[in-house]
């Protein structure tokens, strides 16, 4: 047999991609708690609740109906794409058919299938940044260019929100898509109803495809609102892509149901990729989708009401530590603090110059689990879920003040 070599076993392609960072946060956090540590993760894009009762039972009666035993549609379960055309007019005013929907396995292919529906190789995606860490991998696959837009934590510039005077710096003759998302993952930063509108009018100017991502549309604060784009400028609806699912509102982020919403000939293009990729959503999945849209939105209403109470906690107990800078979040369920005025001084013996080697050394000292910025662009920040117990919240956060005002 011929000799192999490694470097030539992964296609390049594959080779390229980086790991989940969130995940990989999460599963070493989980791995440590498994071994008996005291670990308290704030790495969870997740609800820390249930699925509500009558999703569960909705799947449950789904299991025992020979119907759902077999393949069904690769682009979703009429009944689903329904519920979302209903679901979607209900929360947003945005008017589709069934026909402009297509039903995924969970929101990562949703935001997959569309950058391989649409871009060629060579294409640009400008990304606001920071950014969700899939996005950018996504991109990569699908043979594009991420054009980073870096926004910061100056409250006063609007903190981690870009400008279309910045967008329009990062155009190029080779500008394809720009991907917008508000609420963000992973800042929480809510993009105002003006500024909105008027990124989607530029897009227009410029034969710009806009793909928004609405999954954090019901966890706002603050009398924010998230407006849908397309609804904001209706003449974007033919070059514009709408990302959305159940996991975060229904807290059903492991049942694996996502749609993309847009125009005919994209939503065709993308159900034939996902034929031959996946085929159908798991239909108990689906039954439970439909039951969780149909139904009121009584249970997001309650988690709300909890992640309100640990976003403000959170914020005043980071702004009370020394070189750490946190804007308020308005929506989602994520803090993003700035740790650059701890970077570069000593705590225990060491001197973390990056987010990464800061984050470690929490971890290591502390055992505490942070997703460091670079997952998200930049260093010198941290994400902090704030999908996770109070005590556990004020535990962590306590313990991380501790450390930190060690530094030297």
């Amino acid at each position: 047999m011929g000799h192999v070599s490694e470097q030539t076993r992964i296609s390049t392609r594959i080779g390229s991609i980086a790991e989940s960072a969130t995940l990989a946060v999460d599963a070493k956090a989980k791995a440590l708690k498994a071994q008996g540590r005291p670990v308290i993760g704030f790495g969870a894009g997740e609800p820390d609740f249930p699925t509500p009762d009558y999703v569960v039972q909705a799947a449950v009666d789904a299991c025992s109906d020979p119907v759902n035993h077999r393949y069904s549609p690769a682009g979703g379960l009429p009944a689903l794409k329904e519920a979302i055309v209903a679901k979607t007019r209900r929360d947003s005013g945005y008017v589709v058919e069934p026909a402009n929907v297509l039903v995924t396995n969970g929101g990562k292919q949703a935001v997959y299938n569309t950058f391989a529906a649409l871009l060629d190789p060579g294409d640009e995606v400008i990304l606001p940044t920071p950014y969700w860490t899939t996005y950018p991998e996504s991109i990569r696959l699908a043979g594009g260019s991420p054009v980073e837009v870096f926004a910061g934590a100056d409250a006063e510039a609007g903190a981690y929100l870009v400008t279309v005077e910045e967008l329009e710096a990062a155009r190029t003759e080779r500008t394809k898509a720009l991907l917008f998302c508000s609420p963000s993952n992973p800042t929480g930063a809510v993009y105002p109803t003006e500024q909105v509108e008027a990124i989607g009018r530029w897009a227009l100017e410029h034969g710009i495809w806009v793909i928004t991502d609405e999954i954090y549309e019901h966890l706002l604060y603050d009398g924010a609102q998230a407006p849908s784009m397309p609804v904001l400028v209706p003449e974007l609806a033919d070059t514009c892509v709408v990302l959305n699912g159940v996991a975060k509102t229904y807290a059903m982020t492991g049942w694996r149901v996502g749609w993309m919403i847009g125009p005919t000939d994209v939503i065709k293009a993308a159900t034939n990729l996902q034929s031959h990729a996946t085929s159908n959503v798991a239909n108990v999945s689906q039954r439970a989708a439909i039951a969780a849209l149909e139904g009121s939105l009584d249970a997001v209403e309650e988690m709300k009401v909890a992640f309100d109470r640990r976003r403000r906690r959170m914020v005043e107990m980071l702004n009370a530590i020394d070189g750490v800078e946190c804007p308020v979040p308005q929506g989602a369920f994520y803090a993003y603090p700035s740790v650059e005025g701890v970077l570069g001084r000593e705590i225990r013996g060491r001197t973390p110059r990056t987010s990464v080697e800061l984050a470690a050394l929490i971890l290591e000292e502390v055992e505490v689990a942070v997703v460091p910025g670079e997952a998200f662009g930049p260093s010198g920040y941290l994400r902090l879920s704030y999908a996770l117990g109070d005590d556990d919240l004020e535990e962590g956060v306590s313990r991380i003040q501790a450390l930190l005002a060690e530094a030297r």
